[in-house]
C-alpha cells in the first residue's frame, strides 16, 4: 500500500491485494481520523476483491470523512470488484473515477478549484 499527501487535504492511498487490504483500510481510518480536513483518493488498481469486512472499513471511513464533511473517491476499480459494489447495493453510496486524474481533478472541483 501507498498513502501519499497528494496536496494538504488530499491523501492518495493505493490500495493492496487481500488479505493486506483490510490492514490497509485500517491504516487510512488511523490516519483520517487524527487528519479530520482532508479527503480521500483511493485507487482499487491492485484489488481483485473486497471481503465483507474490508466493506464495512469503506463504509466506517465514508461515515468519518462525511461526518467531517471531506469527500471520498475511488478510481481505478476493475470491472469484477465494481460488481461486488453493484451486488451490494453499495455503487449508489461511493462516488467512483475511472483513474487517479479524474479522481483528483473531480474532488478540486467539488471543493471550488481551490
Amino acid at each position: 500500500m501507498g498513502i501519499q499527501d497528494w496536496s494538504e487535504d488530499v491523501i492518495l492511498v493505493n490500495l493492496s491485494k487481500e488479505p493486506s487490504l483490510s490492514e490497509d483500510l485500517k491504516a487510512v481510518i488511523d490516519i483520517v481520523g487524527k487528519r479530520t480536513g482532508c479527503d480521500v483518493v483511493i485507487d482499487f488498481s491492485e484489488v481483485d476483491i473486497v471481503t465483507s469486512s474490508s466493506l464495512a472499513s469503506l463504509l466506517k471511513l465514508r461515515k468519518l470523512l462525511k461526518d467531517n464533511g471531506r469527500l471520498l473517491t475511488f478510481c481505478g476499480v476493475k470491472h469484477s470488484t465494481r460488481n461486488i459494489f453493484t451486488l451490494t447495493g453499495l455503487d449508489g453510496v461511493f462516488e467512483f473515477a475511472d483513474d487517479q486524474f479524474v479522481a483528483l481533478a473531480s474532488i478540486q472541483l467539488a471543493r471550488g478549484g481551490n
